[in-house]
């Protein structure tokens, strides 16, 4: 805080004179006398310091997550399609150590953290700071006209199917996403499809890239469903919606770099060989035609995995392999990162803009995914009832900083790096996980709670309300308020 110093004028003490033992002496003397005020020459008037668009503010009695960023003593058990850290430690030192501190000073105390986003902040705006609200400091309010499609949407996979598979309660659904500082609107499809009228747009990264994509496409489905121009038998798709020659791609990359898995005959935990300084190139080889990039990752660094640095095995991640150095989520994450964004800046014809959506937690209670945790609350967190800490707020700040790295060389180059944050929104959502709601009931026993992807129609229909407010931001130069 700034701290303003008024000046005051200070007046002299006026010595006392002897007064004799005289009554009218004593009276006039009272009345000529001045009983001088003292005023200190310098004053601090206390401004209340205006609050950068970084973190949530702490909670008096957060909401503790119960998953650990410890490292596992043996390879975890399988999981479904992206996970927690396992409930085992390892009590060796980590590369990036949550300290005391981290877990409870509140992140918007943090002077380094606050620097960070707010370099991102404005980055993401693509302008002025000053022109836009942030959109990613705020609250979830009531919505009761959500939400605004069905589970009938043929995009909704099986275990994001909630209604289906007999979730009893709605008011999940019935929940938007309110900026601090202005209103977002709720996303119009017919704007959207005139905004991106000739475009592209690709979503690179996991299945939570896959789970936004297939929430655009069922809020878009009120106007028109796409034809599919792809023939793949794999994770990377392609649509077009005719009439507006607007192209929709994903391309499956969940570690971001090359990636090769390692899974035996026996091996039910599905790991993987990552070569950290090496680009994965069915993305990178293909994203310079398009317009608006969107990636992310974050669930699958939490699998067993062996770290490669110039061909070389430089360590691993719960593997059983003796005499190899153990290594943490936090070490491949960040080296993850700042490959991605090397390749996206050595592009030499890219002209689009490329979006990092930030890491959305997920919500174990009571254990992790591989120990009986669970997601079974059905209202938001109010913003003083969570705090951003632990593992999902190191890979938050992992992600800010290599974005920040990345903004400043791709700014000699023009490039458009922008901050598409989730982490602090999603953070508020325990209630939209599919949860035991992603598959038949007598599945139950054998697949493990989903408290990592989100159920559709949810609450990451919020973040196509973001996207398209982003992406109104690229195309003019005046704030849309």
């Amino acid at each position: 805080m700034k701290f303003q110093a008024i000046e005051h004028s200070l007046r002299k003490h006026q010595t006392r004179r002897k007064i004799p033992k005289i009554a009218s002496v004593v009276a006039l003397t009272i009345l000529l006398s001045v009983i001088s005020i003292y005023s200190p020459s310098t004053q601090f008037n206390t401004k209340k310091a205006s609050k950068l668009p970084s973190e949530f503010d702490s909670a008096e009695e957060p909401v503790k997550p119960t998953a650990s960023s410890g490292v596992l003593l043996e390879a975890c058990r399988n999981e479904h399609d992206g996970s927690e850290p396992c409930n085992r430690r390892e009590s060796e030192v980590e590369d990036r150590k949550v300290t005391k501190e981290d877990e409870e000073e509140p992140p918007s105390l943090k002077g380094e953290e606050v620097e960070v986003s707010k370099s991102a902040e404005i980055e993401a705006h693509g302008s002025q700071e000053e022109e836009y609200c942030n959109l990613f400091s705020g609250e979830w309010v009531p919505n009761p006209e959500a939400p605004y499609y069905t589970n009938s949407c043929y995009g909704i996979q099986e275990h994001q199917n909630c209604m289906k598979y007999g979730r009893p309660d709605i008011e999940f659904l019935k929940w938007r996403w309110k900026p601090d500082g202005c209103e977002l609107p709720i996303f119009d499809p017919h704007q959207f499809l005139e905004l991106v009228r000739g475009k592209s747009i690709a979503f690179v990264g996991d299945s939570v890239a896959r789970n936004h994509l297939q929430s655009l496409m069922c809020l878009l489905s009120r106007v028109l469903y796409p034809r599919e121009i792809s023939n793949s038998t794999d994770e990377n798709r392609q649509w077009e919606y005719q009439g507006y020659n607007f192209r929709m791609s994903i391309f499956w990359a969940p570690y971001l770099v090359r990636s090769v898995e390692i899974t035996g005959p026996q091996d039910r935990t599905r790991s993987f060989s990552l070569y950290l300084d090496e680009f994965d190139e069915n993305w990178t080889t293909k994203i310079e035609e398009y317009d608006y990039v969107i990636i992310n990752a974050g669930h699958w660094f939490f699998r067993p995995t062996m770290f490669y640095e110039k061909g070389n095995l430089v360590g691993c991640q719960y593997c059983p392999r003796e005499n190899v150095t153990r290594l943490t989520t936090y070490f491949s994450y960040q080296r993850a990162f700042r490959t991605a964004f090397r390749a996206i800046n050595s592009l030499q014809n890219f002209k689009g803009v490329i979006f990092l959506r930030t890491f959305a937690p997920s919500h174990f209670e009571n254990g992790t995914w591989d120990s009986g945790g669970n997601c079974p609350r059905t209202r938001p967190y109010k913003r003083n009832e969570a705090v951003l800490e632990g593992y999902n707020l190191e890979l938050y700040k992992i992600q800010l900083e290599e974005l920040r790295i990345a903004q400043e060389e791709g700014r000699k180059r023009g490039l458009r790096l922008r901050l598409f944050d989730a982490t602090k929104a999603m953070l508020l959502r325990p209630d939209g996980h599919p949860s035991v709601y992603g598959h038949l009931p007598d599945q139950k026993l054998e697949l493990p709670r989903d408290c990592v992807h989100w159920c559709l129609p949810g609450p990451i229909d919020s973040w196509n309300d973001v996207l398209l407010e982003l992406l109104r931001r690229e195309e003019s130069d005046k704030p849309v308020t």
